[in-house]
């Protein structure tokens, strides 16, 4: 049994196509990480699975659960957080964990050990209002609430966007720590460099699946040469790059340049010998392995 088996859903706003016959299994005790930029489809696919959503086509299921014909029974084994912060910001922090475990008829108490090294940050400002906490410990509370009632499947909407790089590391440890309590993990991400902390992935633009994989699978498929090359003016280099016949593809890469050649392409002295040629003098050149960012590019050329 899957925890999570997608079969050809599409989702459409009006003329717009979110989702486009999305096909997904995600195996239990995995951490599944849905990677993509804002707008494809991440967001649509989740709340789908959440049962806040009614797919326009085709099939999910939730530990073999159906999503539309029983979103109750779904709702019972799910945690889900949301991308934007939906407690209740007039409730303190024990009272906001208080009511959802309520909700679930459960107590604090009764599932303390799966929330604790979450939720023992937070207990120093269990009276204050959970308005007033900082995005990160708004955060870890949003995820104590979404685990108070021990489910089975952890639905994470994006939850480490606009927090610190600290409070984004203590996130990705304490979900660890959740896989190994046997709980199945779907968290979506823009952030490439997140992919690497997932079991599986899956690259989404565009409402559609460009590539399922493992990370490393993924990156071992990158088909070309790759170099990161430095110079002081990156984007004179770049266009000039874009319009070599040896360019299979060069962009930006923080402040230096990734550019993918054939495998049996120009060799690292020929092409220095080419920007010397042309005027760019003390061009940097290093042989990389690819990135998840890499590969997603690739599959987008």
């Amino acid at each position: 049994m899957y925890a999570i088996d997608v079969h050809s859903v599409s989702k459409s706003y009006g003329k717009v196509n979110a989702l486009s016959e999305v096909d997904l299994l995600v195996e239990q005790g995995q951490i599944f990480g849905l990677i993509g930029p804002d707008g494809a489809g991440k967001t649509s696919l989740i709340r789908i699975m959440a049962t806040l959503l009614n797919p326009t086509k085709g099939s999910a299921q939730v530990m073999s659960i159906d999503v539309v014909q029983n979103f109750r029974g779904v709702r019972e084994i799910i945690g889900y957080m949301p991308g934007r912060f939906s407690l209740y910001n007039d409730l303190t922090v024990r009272e906001n964990l208080e009511f959802f475990a309520g909700v679930f008829g459960t107590t604090i108490n009764e599932n303390y050990n799966l929330i604790k090294d979450v939720y023992s940050m937070l207990e120093p400002f269990s009276n204050r209002l959970a308005g007033q906490l900082s995005g990160g410990m708004k955060q870890k509370l949003a995820l104590s609430c979404a685990l108070i009632h021990k489910p089975k499947v952890l639905l994470l909407d994006e939850p480490t966007t606009g927090v610190d790089a600290v409070s984004r590391k203590e996130f990705w440890e304490m979900l660890l720590r959740l896989k190994n309590e046997g709980i199945t993990i779907f968290v979506s991400t823009p952030y490439m460099d997140e992919a690497t902390l997932c079991d599986r992935i899956a690259l989404i633009q565009t409402g559609r699946i460009l590539k399922v994989d493992t990370p490393v699978a993924i990156t071992e498929q990158f088909p070309h040469r790759l170099l990161n090359v430095n110079y002081s003016n990156a984007q004179s280099l770049l266009e000039f790059l874009r319009k070599q016949h040896f360019t299979v593809s060069a962009y930006m890469f923080g402040h230096s340049i990734h550019l993918a050649i054939e495998k049996d392409g120009v060799n690292n002295e020929k092409l220095l010998q080419v920007f010397t040629e042309k005027g760019f003098s003390d061009v940097a050149i290093e042989s990389i392995n690819a990135s998840v960012e890499d590969c997603f590019m690739e599959l987008l050329r």
